[in-house]
């Protein structure tokens, strides 16, 4: 059970990222069945992956010191923004969803509170929510979610992330990249190499644009790769015209203790 000085109990709700639960769960349930010939088809037992996906929701608000705090469950839209920026994005991944998926939505939809943006992924909600929110709990295993300042718990452990090491990882998986996202970053760079060239040069941006050019990339492909990293915060995103606000830096944009984040302008 995890203990949380300092948090008002009746106010604070988790943050689910609820996809891969519901993916998780509605996998485990299916069937094949090969009737022979060119037939084979699936079939899913809604019960078992619904009553799957409730205990993994349980287990997840037992971990909490108070009685079953209050969630949100989050959900990626179909649609992704980050495809407008790089096409490729995810690219391979093109998985269909397992049986059952969409009517176990619609089931935790009478019971929870549910939470999908258009064009956006269950991170970016939950990134726009937490932020105009502060003092909720991100629940993810994302290693993505350590931009947001705040409260998270990894479904292992809580850590709380201040605001410069949230803007400082940010940058270091704009070198490093995400093979799993389909986005290379600097080429043979991963996140220890990206860590040590910040410690040793600054956690700036010139320090990124220096990076890419060293493998004759320009600062256009490192911004790119900048807002595929990028997880949504309440300034990315203009909830009136529901649309993102493209992450801009200026050239003197630094991550640092004392002064904070520097020099971060809206795009």
């Amino acid at each position: 059970m995890i203990l949380l000085r300092g948090i008002r109990r009746r106010n604070v709700k988790l943050l689910i990222d609820a996809d891969y639960i519901v993916y998780k769960a509605c996998a485990a349930a299916e069937d094949e069945i090969d009737w022979g010939g060119d037939v084979i088809t699936v079939t899913s037992k809604f019960s078992e992956a619904y009553k799957n996906v409730c205990r993994d929701i349980t287990k997840i608000q037992a971990q909490f010191m108070w009685d079953t705090p209050e969630v949100v469950l989050f959900f990626s839209d179909s649609e992704n923004f980050r495809k407008k920026i790089y096409p490729e994005y995810k690219g391979h991944r093109n998985r269909k969803k397992p049986c059952g998926y969409k009517r176990v939505i619609r089931e935790l939809d009478k019971h929870y509170m549910i939470e999908l943006i258009e064009e956006l992924e269950a991170d970016d909600a939950m990134g726009i929510y937490a932020t105009a929110n502060p003092g909720h709990i991100i629940c993810s295993p994302d290693k993505d979610m350590r931009q947001i300042p705040g409260r998270l718990y990894d479904m292992k452990e809580s850590t709380l992330i201040d605001p410069v090491e949230g803007a400082r990882w940010h940058l270091i998986q704009t070198i490093a990249g995400d093979q799993t996202d389909g986005y290379s970053g600097v080429p043979g760079y991963g996140v220890k190499r990206a860590v040590s060239l910040f410690e040793e040069n600054g956690y700036s941006w010139q320090t990124v644009v220096d990076a890419f050019a060293e493998k004759d990339l320009d600062e256009d492909v490192a911004l790119m790769n900048a807002r595929l990293a990028r997880i949504l915060t309440c300034k990315d995103y203009d909830p009136i015209n529901r649309r993102v606000i493209p992450w801009t830096p200026s050239s003197g944009y630094r991550v640092d203790y004392g002064t904070e984040v520097q020099d971060e302008k809206a795009g």
